[in-house]
């Protein structure tokens, strides 16, 4: 089974991890990039073997700590000043602003470790992090952790998606139907975040 979603995409040369570093790395900043998409997308062609799933791991890892820190950086160094002036444009809203920053003090690093999982939070968790003052080791270590898992599992997820319809024959015949069904979800996600940014 081939699987060339994320190399066909033509990024820094059609590298699939390469690819999977920067839409990750991207989405940190809020640009409406499928994160999680693509990282699945890698994964099920790491377990059709056009790549290998660790490269895939460590490109969606790397990513999604380096974005976020970069994040936490110009949420410490700019606060709510950028917040106020850009924020609309990125879907994050005063209102919305608050209510993240709200769960920040609240929770602190656990915030940090399972925001990766929830959309909002995943854009905007290092920005927020920064803003509020978090001690940067102590988000440091919460978004290595977090960033872990979070690739960890759909990694895990589309490697093991991909080994067994390639080991079941009989569902083959599906194949083709899923991929449609999935790049029509795709394009859906892409515009409904790129409608909604503007």
């Amino acid at each position: 089974m081939k699987v060339s979603m994320i190399a066909g995409w033509g990024l820094l040369g059609g590298s699939i991890p390469a690819a999977v570093f920067v839409t990750v790395l991207l989405e940190a900043f809020g640009v409406p990039l499928p994160g999680e998409s693509a990282l699945i997308a890698a994964s099920a062609a790491a377990g059709a073997g056009e790549t290998r799933l660790p490269l895939v791991f460590l490109a969606a890892w790397a990513g999604a700590v380096i974005g976020d820190s970069i994040g936490y950086v110009i949420g410490r160094r700019y606060g709510q000043s950028l917040v106020a002036r850009y924020g609309d444009r990125l879907g994050l809203t005063q209102a919305r602003y608050e209510r993240v920053e709200a769960a920040a003090r609240k929770y602190g690093a656990v915030m940090v470790m399972f925001a990766r999982f929830f959309v909002v939070l995943r854009q905007f968790n290092g920005l927020v992090a920064g803003s509020t003052g978090m001690p940067w080791l102590r988000f440091l270590i919460a978004n290595i952790v977090g960033a872990a898992a979070w690739a960890g599992l759909w990694t895990t997820l589309g490697d093991r998606a991909a080994r067994w319809l390639t080991h079941h024959p009989n569902a083959m015949h599906a194949v083709p139907l899923v991929a449609i069904v999935a790049v029509v979800i795709f394009v859906v996600i892409c515009l409904f975040r790129t409608r909604h940014t503007r």
